[in-house]
């Protein structure tokens, strides 16, 4: 149960983020330039994505080792994770600004002014394919070592699905979703996930078994929360009079 918790809740929180920002930019090009062009570049990066996850996916697990699978994707959901923990760190800290939906919105508009439907189209599609394959990525590294793509897979589908169905009624950017909190929990869990998955396909033995990942997820919480306490500090003496 405890697996699966996480396993569900890495690939909805994970995937969750990147929909909010693949709809912000097809939000922006249909509230600009039409509706026909943006969700037809949106349906083509979808069915492009639903084409890799169907032929790569199933085979990798079918084909590669367990240890040599676990060694792989865990280590790569592991430097995942941490680029998003890293970011989040230096967030909290103040040194980047927190990523805006609203902003984010505006700066897509702007390069909007005078483009075609094809553009239209083509930003529409870049931006869902790229995201969608982070999604695609979450999902099936969470999924695959783990041993149950299901579970992942609900949790990205039902992310998507609500992060579609909201923007589709509100037709606005959702600028209000807690999306850099949300980046440092999955930073968090990935990285966690990774450790554990990373480490038993170079053979650890994990006392506790799966109950463990709730202690390396609580070592990097710690570490994390130090990490901005020391960054904040350093700023403040180097600040000038």
């Amino acid at each position: 149960m405890v697996t699966n918790a996480l396993v569900f809740g890495a690939a909805f929180l994970g995937s969750g983020v990147e929909s909010v920002e693949a709809l912000t930019i097809v939000l922006a090009v249909g509230l600009t330039r039409g509706w026909r062009s943006p969700l037809a570049g949106a349906a083509a990066a979808a069915l492009i994505l639903i084409v890799l996850v169907a032929a790569f996916g199933q085979v990798l697990v079918a084909v590669v080792p367990d240890w040599l699978l676990k060694l792989a994707i865990g280590s790569l959901i592991l430097l995942f994770g941490l680029r998003w923990l890293h970011k989040a760190v230096l967030r909290s800290a103040g040194v980047i600004a927190e990523h805006d939906e609203g902003e984010a919105f505006e700066e897509t508009v702007a390069g909007l002014a005078g483009a075609t439907d094809w553009i239209g189209f083509l930003i529409s599609f870049k931006g869902v394919l790229l995201e969608g394959l982070e999604v695609a990525f979450i999902v099936f590294g969470v999924g695959s070592s783990a041993h149950n793509l299901p579970v992942a897979a609900a949790g990205g589908i039902v992310a998507v699905v609500v992060v579609t169905a909201i923007g589709a009624a509100l037709r606005k950017p959702l600028t209000r979703v807690p999306e850099n909190l949300m980046k440092y929990v999955v930073g968090v869990l990935l990285s966690s996930l990774g450790t554990f998955w990373a480490a038993e396909g170079m053979g650890v033995i994990w006392p506790l078994d799966f109950l463990a990942i709730l202690g390396i997820a609580a070592f990097y919480v710690l570490a994390s929360q130090v990490a901005v306490t020391l960054i904040r500090g350093g700023a403040r003496r180097t600040a000038p009079a």
